[in-house]
């Protein structure tokens, strides 16, 4: 039996979720990136985020599966109350529900630190992602029209958005993560999640034999 676990990324992870990110930079559209970061620029970008917000990573049997993590949507005041998310999973272990876990798990964290909004950019098209982004309970609300070039020609990038709790006046600060990290709701979360992975079929297993 597989075991599968879901846990905050640190910089020791760096390397295998590089190998991960990398062909959506190379080869997709999902990144905005031309070139994959150095391994150095990767590390410190962990170094940064985590400071105040989760970066979780997916292991199956050991291996790095996938990864996704949650970044300042603005840096403006008014802005710390809403955060841009992104996950990239491992092109042989799509569709065991990895990266759903792992939106459920940044949903339930963002939620513990006191954060209202989720926003995330779809380059255009893609209309798999829009699908699956609309069945974790993200709308739409907007687009940013022929805004981004890759691959020789541009791209629009639609906007969408997910509300973690009801927008009340006067919010209170939010909690950096490292101060949660170690406490056992993140834990139980963490947890839950993992086991709603999909374990693997026997063609999945053959593959990657």
């Amino acid at each position: 039996m597989e075991k599968i676990t879901l846990e905050p990324a640190t910089t020791a992870d760096a390397a295998e979720m590089l190998a991960i990110y990398a062909p959506y930079v190379q080869y997709t559209t999902v990144s905005s990136e031309y070139d994959p970061p150095t391994l150095a620029e990767f590390e410190r970008r962990i170094r940064t985020y985590t400071e105040t917000l989760p970066w979780l990573i997916c292991r199956v049997d050991g291996v790095a599966a996938g990864y996704g993590y949650a970044s300042p949507h603005r840096t403006r005041a008014g802005y710390q109350w809403s955060v841009e998310t992104s996950i990239y999973v491992r092109k042989d272990f799509h569709r065991r529900g990895i990266a759903a876990a792992i939106y459920r798990a940044l949903f339930d964290l963002l939620r513990e630190q006191g954060y209202y909004n989720i926003f995330v950019g779809v380059t255009s098209p893609n209309v798999d992602s829009i699908r699956f982004h609309t069945a974790m309970g993200f709308v739409r609300s907007g687009a940013y029209q022929n805004s981004m070039y890759k691959f020789g020609q541009w791209h629009d990038v639609h906007w969408m958005h997910k509300s973690l709790r009801e927008h009340l006046p006067a919010p209170a600060p939010t909690t950096p993560f490292p101060q949660i990290a170690a406490g056992e709701k993140v834990r139980a979360i963490l947890q839950e999640q993992a086991a709603a992975i999909r374990p693997a079929g026997k063609k999945e297993k053959e593959a990657r034999a």
